[in-house]
């Protein structure tokens, strides 16, 4: 089951699976409050969500994952995107009224994401995680089997025709439609049935 959480400019995700919940990206530092009142209109209790995941690690995709890491939720890392995890301080740092504080990853579960189809298995959920770097180069993107996919800041399949030479993103889309999707979900649109 798949949860939509909107409450700042970026969609959230939370996956129910069998043995373990993730959660895909987050909003802007500063947001927590506004988190707690989202996942309560969904039945979600902090408690239950067993990762969290970032799609890429720009302000507005992670900004509340060290919070969230303070109550037991664990970061899982695609071992690409170790690099940049700290991308974002610098911009934080700027505004000491978000008091942000820069994620540790001591406890976090670094994976690969040839990997990430059996850490994903065990947790029940049917799927796996690939590289979709177009975006950035710690892009990730979440393909479930049952054709569901979570893409991030990834530019619509519909703009491909508006670029000249984007090599990159024509890639990520092969890449992607590989997988058959039915859903694609964005973290700054409305899904788009396929």
């Amino acid at each position: 089951m798949v949860s939509r959480l909107r409450y700042g400019n970026t969609n959230t995700f939370f996956i129910r699976g069998a043995k373990g919940n993730l959660l895909i990206d987050t909003d802007y530092a500063g947001t927590l409050p506004l988190f707690f009142k989202e996942i309560k209109k969904h039945n979600i209790d902090v408690r239950d969500i067993t990762y969290i995941l970032a799609t890429h690690y720009h302000p507005d995709h992670m900004g509340i994952i060290s919070e969230l890491m303070k109550y037991g939720i664990r970061l899982l890392l695609i071992d690409a995107q170790t690099e940049y995890v700290n991308f974002s301080d610098s911009i934080f740092s700027r505004d000491s009224r978000l008091k942000y504080e820069p994620i540790k990853t001591d406890n976090a579960v670094c994976i690969s994401c040839e990997e990430s189809r059996q850490f994903l298995g065990d947790m029940g959920i049917d799927g796996e995680i690939i590289q979709t770097v177009s975006h950035s180069k710690d892009s990730i993107s979440v393909m479930l089997d049952s054709g569901i996919c979570f893409v991030g800041d990834l530019e619509p399949i519909e703009y491909l025709a508006a670029y000249d030479d984007n090599t990159a993103l024509k890639e990520d889309w092969e890449r992607v439609m590989s997988y058959d999707p039915k859903v694609i979900y964005y973290s700054h649109a409305n899904e788009k049935i396929m």
